[in-house]
């Protein structure tokens, strides 16, 4: 409950001051709530391209753990 009420905490004020950042930019309310809750929405290619690149070194490297692991298991029976 205590995580709950803290996430809470957190989050209300943080989307606050997004939606009003967005506003005071000239975007009126219906797109300050679509780029407070999409993030992806406000980002370049650029952007886009290093998270995907990002993202898919993360994921070889979880792949590469696991399977170091498993050889590791292997090889002390």
């Amino acid at each position: 409950m205590k995580f709950f009420g803290i996430t809470l905490l957190l989050l209300i004020p943080l989307v606050v001051i997004s939606l009003g950042m967005d506003i005071l930019l000239g975007f009126d309310l219906d797109n300050s709530i679509k780029h407070a809750f999409n993030p992806f929405l406000v980002k370049d290619p650029a952007e886009l391209i290093l998270f995907i690149i990002l993202v898919v070194i993360l994921l070889f490297s979880f792949i590469y753990r696991k399977k170091k692991k498993k050889n590791k298991g292997k090889g002390q029976q």
